[in-house]
Order: C-alpha cells, then sequence, then structure tokens
C-alpha cells in the first residue's frame, strides 16, 4: 500500500460505495491522495490520483464462450464462435473527493480466440449467434462461415486431454478517464475465459447402391 512521499500534501481516503458499488469495497484499505494546486492556491486532489482509483475499481464482464455446433466441432465444417452479450458492454466506475469527481470507462475493443490446435481468430466485435430457427437464410447457414466471427478446424482433437482442444477467448478492452476539466488513457486491461472443444472427423456416408 502507497504512503505519502516525505513531505508531501495530501490527505487518506475510504472507500465508500452508493447503491451499486463494488460488494467487497469494505474489505479495501485506505488510500492515500497527493494535494495539487488550484488557481487560488488552495489544495485540491489530483484528477490523475483519483483516475488510478477509479480505474481499480472497475468490474469488468468476463466473457461467456459459445459455439455452433454446440455440443462437438467437425473438421472442415465452420465453427461460428460469439460471446454472449453480456460480455460486450461498456464499464465504468467514479472515484470522488469533496470537488473532485473522475470516471474511468472499458470498452471492449477487440476477442483473440486461440482455438487450441495452434491457431488463433481475432474478432473486433462479439460474433454473432447462430440460431436453428433462422438456419433457412442464407445468411445464418451453419454450413457457411459466421459472418464476422468464425474458424474451421483441419484436424480432430483425438489424442488432446479429454480428447478436447483448450480454447480461450480474451477480451481487449480500452481503459479512459475524464473528470474536473482533465481526461486521460490508460493501458489496456483483458479478461480471458476458456472452454473445451470437441473436434471430430466428418465420416462420409455411401448411399451409391451399386
Amino acid at each position: 500500500m502507497a504512503g505519502p512521499k516525505p513531505g508531501e500534501d495530501g490527505a487518506w481516503y475510504v472507500y465508500k460505495c452508493d447503491a451499486g458499488g463494488t460488494r467487497d469495497a469494505l474489505y479495501r484499505p485506505p488510500v492515500w491522495i497527493p494535494e495539487g494546486q488550484q488557481d487560488d492556491g488552495g489544495p485540491r486532489v489530483s484528477p490523475a490520483a483519483l483516475a488510478e482509483q477509479a480505474r481499480g475499481q472497475l468490474r469488468l464482464p468476463s466473457p461467456e464462450i459459445k459455439a455452433s455446433p454446440a455440443e462437438q466441432q467437425l473438421v472442415t465444417l465452420p465453427t461460428w464462435l460469439w460471446l454472449e452479450r453480456g460480455a460486450w458492454r461498456k464499464a465504468s466506475a467514479t472515484a470522488s473527493v469533496p470537488g473532485v469527481s473522475v470516471t474511468a470507462v472499458a470498452r471492449p475493443t477487440s476477442v483473440v480466440w486461440s482455438m487450441g490446435d495452434g491457431g488463433s481468430k481475432v474478432c473486433h466485435g462479439p460474433g454473432t449467434p447462430y440460431r436453428p430457427r433462422e438456419a433457412s437464410k442464407p445468411r445464418l447457414n451453419p454450413k457457411r462461415p459466421s459472418p464476422d466471427c468464425g474458424y474451421t478446424y483441419r484436424s480432430s482433437s483425438a489424442g488432446q486431454p479429454d480428447d478436447a482442444y483448450r480454447v480461450s477467448a480474451t477480451v481487449n478492452w480500452s481503459v479512459t478517464w475524464s473528470g474536473a476539466g482533465q481526461s486521460g488513457a490508460f493501458p489496456g486491461l483483458t479478461t480471458t475465459s476458456a472452454a473445451a472443444f470437441r473436434v471430430a472427423e466428418s465420416q462420409a456416408v455411401n448411399t451409391d447402391n451399386e
């Protein structure tokens, strides 16, 4: 826990969350926030320091992996990939002291799919869900690739641990802040989830009676 530098003015602050705040706020230790100088010479809390506190309060949703086919993928058949919509929304948090309020906002920008077979896919959105009731539409035919986020396996997962590929989806977030007439950006954040995909060889069926 960072404390004051020798001779530095400032104060210790304790987190206080209103409705919708984080449930673990009571377990957070006090934080030291240095003072700056206002134009009139009076002390004020640095907006950049508050921005750091707001960033620390961000709660990003975990990506929930979805795919079609749902139970088992097939070699050479396009796999549709997507995240539940709740995982693709901006998140924000605000840190305040009397007279100063700063908000940090995280926005999803892309998702990197690691497919377990050595391949990967970068998508710039959550992906399009495959809905069976719409399969008659050419755009959503399961034999066609996803319109915006998909992958095609070229080898089965036989011989892998549990005969399945370990798949991960990592969402990249941009983080910006604004308040007290200032603004800025932080290094990006990431959230990751994993799933197991079984991939089987498709079997051809001979219907020739000769």
